[in-house]
């Protein structure tokens, strides 16, 4: 479980410098900079809820070895 805290402490920081970094280098306009925030946010978003259902799935094969031996 430390893995996956590690791991989403991770994903939002790696997001705040993302955000950070497009906003301060992006030669784009505020509408473009916003389109391009709200992607890579949904990106990580997608990224989170992949390693989230990942992770529950090898927990859950875990779990059924665990009760059947």
């Amino acid at each position: 479980m430390r893995w996956f805290g590690n791991f989403l402490l991770g994903a939002l920081v790696g997001g705040i410098v993302g955000a950070v970094s497009i906003l301060l280098f992006a030669p784009a306009s505020g509408a473009e900079t916003r389109g391009r925030i709200a992607d890579y946010t949904h990106n990580v978003e997608d990224q989170v809820r992949q390693a989230a259902l990942s992770r529950r799935q090898e927990l859950q094969i875990e779990l059924e070895s665990l009760r059947h031996s």
